[in-house]
């Protein structure tokens, strides 16, 4: 593992935890595709609610989607190997009476001994220096049949252009040096990996943004966000 990357993404977002929770922060892109998020995962696990569904959120920052998927009845643990983030995700939680298993973890690291009914992964592959090792790793803690949930960014000038040069250096949506584009993951890549694991019914759907209505919706335009949903066999 190259450390000196390691920590820089430690630093990064590190400096970063306190601006959570704020809708008009940093962290305001997050804030907008909460929503749509959320009614992707209630699509793929065809549920209204989560009635105690047993998720596991990879690298949960401050808790964001797993206090979204905890207010519709999951039973949610979070990881993250930010100790700021767990820091801010657990007291936002006790604010709002949540009852979130928020712990300090480097998953590429570190083992968990638990196995869960859903794994979710949203925005964390494309920070990684060996996703392909993770996805291999994540099998581990998911249940036979149990549900991988992915949200990653396509790689191609287009999302380069729009992420970084746009979302990043001219609007400043996204922080400053939040992403490398050589992470970025092409949908075929990420599909062979999970084949390779054992995974099925590999499905894709894309994130778009609509600029006329300034919104977010699912869409089968993966050439920029898309998420991938897929079954351990």
């Amino acid at each position: 593992m190259n450390y000196k990357v390691k920590n820089s993404e430690f630093d990064h977002f590190s400096t970063l935890a306190r601006d959570w929770w704020s809708k008009k922060g940093k962290f305001r892109v997050l804030h907008d595709i909460q929503p749509i998020r959320i009614e992707y995962i209630l699509e793929v696990l065809n549920k209204k609610n989560l009635n105690n569904t047993k998720i596991l959120d990879i690298g949960c920052g401050g808790g964001l989607i797993s206090e979204g998927l905890s207010k519709i009845g999951a039973n949610v643990t979070g990881i993250d190997f930010i100790k700021e983030n767990i820091d801010v995700a657990k007291m936002h939680s006790k604010k709002n009476n949540l009852n979130i298993n928020y712990v300090v973890k480097d998953f590429e690291k570190e083992k968990i001994d638990s196995k869960y009914d859903v794994i979710i992964i949203l925005e964390v592959l494309e920070h990684l220096n060996n996703w392909e090792s993770f996805i291999k790793k994540i099998k581990v803690n998911l249940k036979k049949n149990g549900i991988l949930i992915i949200s990653t960014i396509n790689r191609n000038l287009l999302s380069k252009f729009l992420t970084i040069d746009i979302g990043e250096n001219l609007l400043k949506l996204i922080p400053l040096n939040t992403h490398n584009f050589f992470k970025f993951i092409k949908p075929e890549e990420l599909e062979y990996v999970l084949t390779s694991n054992k995974f099925q019914n590999i499905q894709f759907r894309g994130l778009s943004f609509n600029p006329k209505k300034l919104s977010w919706n699912l869409s089968e335009n993966t050439k920029i966000n898309f998420f991938c949903s897929c079954v351990l066999a």
